[in-house]
């Protein structure tokens, strides 16, 4: 029974935590642009770059950025991956897109970034830009013949009109919003004034919080404090108020839809104070970040008064059936991660992925796609990982495989475009992402770049002969 109790403190210590720190100015922003980019952003604007007639040099970054816009997981990807392949897209775009949704749409790389840092973020994003490129364009090389029968029956795409500039701006600001939410830059985290209230019981309820939900750097807990405890009861304020103010705003805007709104404004800008217990009451502390998030703000209001009320309706509609798709998922996957690694025990992780070895890149690559997480959720068990003594270039490898792998998305590939380039593009998969831990590990360890770039080289030149002489004495595939 000690156990038992000891493993749901655990659990919820991890999500309050959670709740706490990575979801108002990280994530509730980027749910908005998520929503933004799905109602604002024309579906011809997107696909129509992916056609077999588009350029390579525009048709993969399209396909990349296409991905960039989309919260999808391995499994969610599919029905998007299906729709763009089945409308005539190259295989090598589809690839592409099939790879860089999961691995580093907007929603990932900002959660990546405030859980685990800026340089896994940026890991993450640049080692899915070359090798999501570089998949999607080996595979249209190794498949060219039957892709080229397909693409004499497909319909060409439907061209029209582009985004408009007044919904660049809007999802700019948007953006803009999230990363003045979750940069750690002095201009945003300076102090310019600080205000103290007296309130004698606020240092002995945080030494209370200290003790319930203790910070434990070794299981990853980061504790809480009196303004969580606040964010927290504010954002279960807007959840109830928003079930129908967002859920149902379809039908037109209502009262709740401005409460929700209206609770989502002041909890950023409350989120973006510093608030600290002291022991003569509470100190409020105004920094860089605080007047960013509050002028953004304002700004977004200012913008989408400009829009018709069906754009942002369908605006916030789509951000919050992401909410709904997303949300309680992670929930969950944060509150079993805090009960796991109540068992884990971090000399397990060290002995099999604590150094960078390539035992170490092809263990984090098979947890990754034997262990299926709904999207986002692979960050805070990554983060139990690195907590635990995994190095990180294995970490790298399994960021990279778990979100594009599970079994059912396998075999629901495979039912899109066949077995052989299904289990192909899984091979090249855990290929690259094996590799993308090595060197990720090698260069966290001090390897010279130079070294580095020989080694990368060398991998390149020999993934290229091998292709050319597979190519060229290749009979016509078909699968």
């Amino acid at each position: 029974m000690q156990l038992f109790y000891a493993a749901l403190q655990s659990g919820f210590a991890s999500l309050a935590s959670y709740l706490a720190a990575h979801v108002l100015l990280c994530l509730v922003p980027a749910f908005f642009v998520a929503g933004g980019l799905s109602a604002l952003v024309p579906q011809q604007s997107i696909v129509r770059f992916l056609g077999p007639d588009a350029p390579r040099w525009i048709a993969y970054p399209a396909a990349a950025g296409a991905g960039s816009l989309l919260a999808v997981c391995s499994c969610t990807v599919q029905p998007l991956f299906a729709g763009i392949y089945s409308k005539g897209a190259g295989l090598g775009p589809a690839v592409t897109f099939l790879f860089f949704a999961p691995a580093a749409n907007i929603l990932a790389l900002s959660y990546t970034g405030v859980a685990l840092g800026a340089d896994f973020a940026i890991a993450r994003v640049v080692l899915s830009l070359c090798f999501g490129i570089g998949i999607g364009m080996i595979m249209a090389l190794l498949f060219r013949r039957s892709d080229a029968t397909r693409h004499a029956n497909a319909a060409p795409f439907i061209s029209g009109e582009g985004i408009s500039r007044q919904s660049v701006i809007f999802l700019l600001t948007l953006i803009a919003l999230l990363v003045a939410g979750t940069l750690k830059i002095d201009l945003l985290t300076a102090q310019l004034t600080s205000f103290n209230f007296r309130l004698p019981e606020a240092l002995p309820a945080q030494q209370l919080l200290d003790r319930l939900l203790p910070v434990d750097a070794i299981k990853g807990n980061e504790g809480i404090s009196l303004q969580g405890v606040i964010l927290i009861f504010l954002l279960i304020l807007i959840g109830v108020t928003a079930i129908r103010g967002l859920g149902k705003v379809d039908e037109g805007f209502n009262w709740l839809t401005k409460l929700s709104l209206g609770l989502i404004i002041t909890t950023l800008i409350f989120a973006a104070l510093g608030i600290q217990a002291t022991a003569d009451g509470v100190m409020i502390a105004i920094t860089g970040r605080s007047i960013a998030v509050t002028a953004l703000l304002l700004l977004l209001a200012l913008l989408a008064r400009r829009f018709e009320t069906w754009d942002m309706q369908n605006w916030l509609w789509e951000t919050w059936h992401f909410v709904t798709l997303i949300f309680p998922l992670l929930v969950a996957g944060v509150f079993l991660v805090g009960i796991i690694r109540l068992f884990i025990r971090p000399e397990w992780i060290q002995a099999i992925a604590g150094s960078n070895t390539i035992t170490g890149n092809i263990a984090g690559v098979v947890f990754g796609v034997f262990m299926y997480f709904p999207t986002l959720v692979e960050v805070p068990i990554a983060k139990m990982f690195l907590s635990l003594g995994m190095h990180p270039g294995p970490l790298i490898a399994y960021l990279m495989a778990d979100p594009e792998l599970s079994l059912q998305s396998i075999l629901i590939t495979s039912a899109i475009i066949g077995k052989l380039k299904a289990w192909t593009y899984v091979s090249l998969v855990a290929l690259f992402s094996t590799v993308s831990g090595l060197a990720y590990g090698a260069w966290i360890d001090g390897t010279p770049v130079a070294v580095l770039a020989l080694l990368i080289a060398t991998f390149v030149g020999l993934v290229i002969t091998t292709l050319y002489f597979v190519t060229k004495h290749q009979s016509p595939i078909t699968g």
